[in-house]
């Protein structure tokens, strides 16, 4: 056991070499590192049932049980989390002295890529050189940019949590897992005495052709890369600028000076295509994918701008989430997170996309299971991310502030009325009609509605029913 430390967490992500570090970790006889611990998706590792004894619903009833069986586990024990894992032990662990602290990071581009080419072949780790698969990586650019903002807010939130405790971490970069010597360095920074020989070398770097080799639309990559501050690929956690993940989602007007600021969940694709028909343009060709300096000369550009929002009554709002990405399984659906409210949750929805045999009663029963997620899971009790989707529209707003705080905070059921007059105001008299949102399937909110499912929901976002003064759920008219 260490003098210093009691436990240690090892902060990476996907494709970062986190399961070679860990690897050369268990090499050191007197250190384990316990694989994802705190997966709110499984305990460990995917096959496993429990980690040292302690199951996946002892560990979400109760993180910190777990947090104390590591402790006291023989030697100096430790995982593996990643920014999507439980949220709560970061508030156990991230002020905690006795809390050894590694963060391994990659090139973003790097790790992206790799992670695409994991998802192509399926192959997560590579121990047999004749068993490699092949595949090329198809850059997008909205999701690089989600990434790469992830990574980010993720390690800027690291740094200034270990700033304002007064602590120190183990910094490792992809390519330092290969040196023998630092390797050894981390030991010694986990206060153990003995030394490798050599490095473990069971794994095999999957990939190790040049990016412009494993990329299929590589000059696509390079002409989105080159919009980016070269300095946010360098290593972390020193990187500029600091910035929110919503400002990708800002969407301005092609010729008007009007810049939309979309809450998931909410009308956000007719307000697009009504913003694209008010110029005569596709809501493709709509500027959006702004960074932070692209937003400020976008502003400095367009004297006189405004900017909105749109909210959704909450009621309609997790019912569409529901709809769309919990109970389909078909794009844009949270597969995952779908699999881990079966399970973990107990949520009575299909084990496959809804057919004929999952009627009214079954919907309303699990929408009801579903509110209940919420609630646990907006107040922090559940290890799985508190998802744009469906995060409060009181707390998303707030986040828009450090950016772009908007002009107008519109209602869904009256931007008809109102979108036309902030056009006008803005000098265009000929502002289009809103098309109709896409109905929620299999069955529409009205199918269901009742007093019980809109007390539930109010017990969830009673903020966003105090703020912004809502009302009962009332079926929209026509």
């Amino acid at each position: 056991m260490s003098d210093r430390f009691d436990y240690f967490i090892v902060f990476a992500e996907m494709r970062t070499g986190s399961n070679f570090l860990e690897t050369n970790i268990n090499a050191f006889p007197n250190l384990s590192c316990l694989g994802e611990a705190f997966n709110p998706h499984f305990i460990g590792y995917p096959n496993k049932t429990d980690c040292l004894g302690v199951t996946q619903d002892m560990r979400e009833a109760d993180p910190q049980r777990l947090i104390d069986t590591i402790k006291s586990a023989p030697g100096l024990n430790g995982f593996r989390f990643f920014h999507d894992h439980d949220p709560r032990v970061l508030d156990i662990a991230l002020a905690d002295p006795r809390c050894a602290k590694i963060v391994l990071t990659r090139n973003p581009v790097d790790s992206y890529v790799s992670w695409k080419i994991a998802q192509a072949t399926g192959q997560w780790k590579l121990t047999n050189i004749k068993r490699r698969k092949d595949a090329q990586a198809e850059f997008d650019a909205v999701e690089f940019s989600d990434h790469l903002a992830a990574l980010q807010e993720f390690q800027v939130f690291l740094l200034n949590a270990l700033q304002t405790t007064g602590q120190t971490a183990f910094y490792l970069a992809y390519e330092d897992l290969q040196d023998l010597a630092v390797m050894n360095g981390m030991a010694r920074f986990l206060g153990q005495a003995d030394q490798l020989d050599g490095l473990d070398k069971s794994l095999k770097v999957q990939n190790p052709q040049p990016v412009s080799d494993k990329v299929e639309n590589f000059a696509q990559m390079q002409a989105a890369l080159a919009q980016l501050d070269r300095f946010d690929l360098s290593r972390t956690p020193n990187f500029e600028p600091r910035r929110g993940a919503a400002v990708p989602s800002y969407i301005a007007g092609a010729d008007t000076p009007l810049l939309f600021l979309p809450i998931r969940g909410a009308p956000e694709s007719v307000v697009r295509r009504w913003l694209g028909a008010l110029d005569g343009v596709t809501p493709a060709d709509l500027p959006s994918k702004f960074k932070q300096g692209s937003l400020k000369d976008w502003k400095k550009s367009n004297t006189g701008h405004r900017s909105f929002t749109v909210l959704r009554h909450p009621v309609a709002r997790a019912h569409q989430v529901f709809c769309r990405r919990i109970l389909s399984t078909g794009k844009g659906s949270f597969n995952e997170i779908r699999q881990t409210l079966r399970r973990q949750f107990k949520l009575s929805i299909p084990g496959r996309e809804p057919d004929d045999s999952y009627d009214r009663a079954a919907h309303y029963t699990a929408f009801l299971e579903f509110i209940g997620f919420l609630k646990q899971n907006l107040a922090g009790q559940t290890g799985v991310r508190v998802d744009a989707h469906w995060a409060s529209q009181t707390q998303i707003i707030q986040g828009f502030a450090d950016h772009a705080l908007p002009d107008f905070i519109l209602r869904e059921d009256e931007m008809g009325a109102w979108l036309p007059g902030i056009a006008m105001g803005l000098g265009r008299n000929d502002a289009p009609d809103l098309e109709q949102e896409q109905a929620d399937a299999p069955y529409a909110l009205s199918d269901i509605y009742d007093t019980q499912i809109e007390t539930a929901v109010r017990q969830v976002y009673m903020r966003d029913y105090i703020n912004f003064g809502f009302d009962d759920w009332q079926p929209p008219e026509g």
